[in-house]
């Protein structure tokens, strides 16, 4: 999505608009058809007056009247461990934005501990406990083809046992189209309300921003199976076009929590509009 608006004001360099034109750039921006819908029928209303200054202060409009101004930050129960929940598709990023979501909490002052309930693939397990002893966090792991729900429940007992604020559950990476994966899903999470009927208190799904409509397919599915709470964004260093934030929000309502812009354990915030925006720019 970089560059998006400079694409605009090219749609305005002979003395009239090419509709199609803009059309298909905000739509390859991975805005999504009917955000894209809703922009361009907002700029038709101006009809021949129309400025490419217009044109980008109403996409610039529309975007931010979309997604919230500073979703809400990860705050600690206080008498309980919040739980949360990290889901998505192998790929996107999303074993590492759990441990990176803790090394966050982590330098904020709160005390986490993560769960290894991707079972299905040793190397996220083991993936996980490397990056658990680099931050220096406690974590439960399963062994090879156990339970994931069981240990998430283990891990909630081990959580609330030694008091920790928050607990980072990193499930299977499930594939959006595959029913029984979903239903592993559902029965995690009511195998984590017996201990406490509210839990999970946050379901996170990682998508990558670099797969656009895949991407807000996969939201779809995952926000049908159990309601998210969230997204984390990654590949947001330059390289992804960032577009379905947007999509996203419009169409489930879902807000972008966190962002991934690198590598690194500190590549990871917590998300800005008014940053996001200027990164489009």
């Amino acid at each position: 999505m970089a560059g998006l608006f400079k694409k605009i004001f090219k749609r305005f360099s002979r003395d009239h608009v090419d509709w199609d034109d803009l059309e298909e750039s905000l739509i390859l921006g991975d805005l999504g058809v009917p955000m894209t819908t809703h922009i361009i029928d907002r700029m038709r209303d101006l009809g021949r007056s129309l400025k490419p200054e217009d044109a980008v202060n109403i996409c610039r409009e529309e975007i931010l009247n979309i997604i919230p101004a500073s979703p809400h930050s990860l705050s600690p129960l206080g008498d309980r461990p919040k739980v949360i929940l990290i889901v998505g598709v192998n790929g996107t990023g999303k074993t590492t934005s759990a441990a990176k979501l803790a090394k966050h909490l982590k330098d904020a002052n709160h005390s986490v501990m993560l769960a290894a309930a991707d079972t299905f693939r040793a190397a996220a397990v083991e993936q996980l406990q490397v990056w658990a002893q680099r931050i220096d966090v406690p974590i439960i792991s399963g062994t090879s083809k156990a339970d994931p729900s069981s240990v998430c429940f283990e891990a909630q007992s081990a959580a609330i046992q030694s008091g920790c604020d928050f607990l980072i559950c990193d499930t299977a990476g499930r594939i959006h189209t595959r029913h029984n994966l979903m239903e592993e899903l559902k029965k995690i999470r009511r195998t984590l309300s017996k201990r406490d009927d509210s839990a999970p208190h946050e379901i996170l799904l990682v998508v990558d921003a670099t797969t656009g409509s895949n991407a807000l397919a996969q939201a779809k599915q995952f926000n049908d199976a159990t309601e998210l709470s969230g997204l984390i964004v990654t590949k947001l260093d330059g390289s992804g076009k960032g577009g379905v934030i947007v999509s996203i929000a419009h169409e489930l309502g879902t807000p972008t929590r966190f962002i991934g812009v690198g590598e690194k354990a500190d590549d990871f915030n917590e998300f800005c509009a008014a940053h996001f925006v200027e990164h489009i720019l």
